[in-house]
């Protein structure tokens, strides 16, 4: 009896049995390991939930109750609807029957609008002068007040020129009071603080 020793080189790895003997001959069977399931955006529909009962809810909302996978597609094809898997995580898992292409463009409008309200929080800057003049203050703040009705935050500047860097006290007497005028709408979020030859403080809406 003559033996050969077989060396192989398979990528990925395999499994192989060793031997089986088929009309006297020796056949070697060689199983390669199957490829992982691709992942699925979305929840389970119809065929592909695969536990063996679900609690099912019909179309109206009602509660049936734990019913065979089998039963509950069945009577999803009978409304002319689909079993749509909405809580997978429960034991077992919560199914209803709908219609999974109106459900799915719903879901996808929820979505959007979501999108469309959220709100991108920007800072604006305000900058003033520690001598700035009444006028020229209630402009200014009328402009803080819309930028927090906005939603927005406030950075409030303000800025030294020549010899008004000795008197910071000036700056920070105007800070307080943006600070008080805007006590209803808004809060300090960043307390005033210099920054080379200007003062700033950062308020955000309440």
């Amino acid at each position: 009896m003559i033996f050969l020793k077989y060396s192989l080189a398979i990528n990925p790895p395999v499994n192989i049995v060793w031997p089986e003997l088929t009309n006297n001959r020796e056949v070697y069977t060689i199983r390669r390991p199957m490829s992982a399931t691709p992942s699925r955006e979305g929840p389970r529909v119809n065929e592909e939930i695969d536990v063996p009962n679900v609690r099912l809810i019909d179309g109206e909302g009602e509660q049936v109750g734990v019913v065979t996978t089998r039963a509950a597609i069945q009577a999803a094809m009978d409304a002319g609807l689909d079993l749509v898997e909405v809580s997978p995580n429960v034991d077992p898992p919560v199914c209803k029957l709908l219609d999974y292409g109106r459900f799915k463009y719903q879901a996808q409008k929820k979505a959007n609008e979501a999108r469309k309200k959220q709100k991108i929080v920007e800072i604006k800057e305000i900058k003033m002068r520690p001598t700035i003049d009444i006028h020229d203050y209630g402009v200014k703040m009328k402009a803080v007040q819309r930028f927090f009705e906005e939603g927005d935050k406030v950075k409030v500047t303000i800025r030294f020129r020549g010899r008004e860097l000795s008197h910071q006290e000036l700056g920070m007497k105007l800070l307080e009071r943006v600070q008080v005028d805007t006590a209803a709408t808004a809060k300090v979020e960043q307390w005033p603080k210099m920054e080379g030859r200007q003062m700033t403080m950062v308020m955000a809406p309440k």
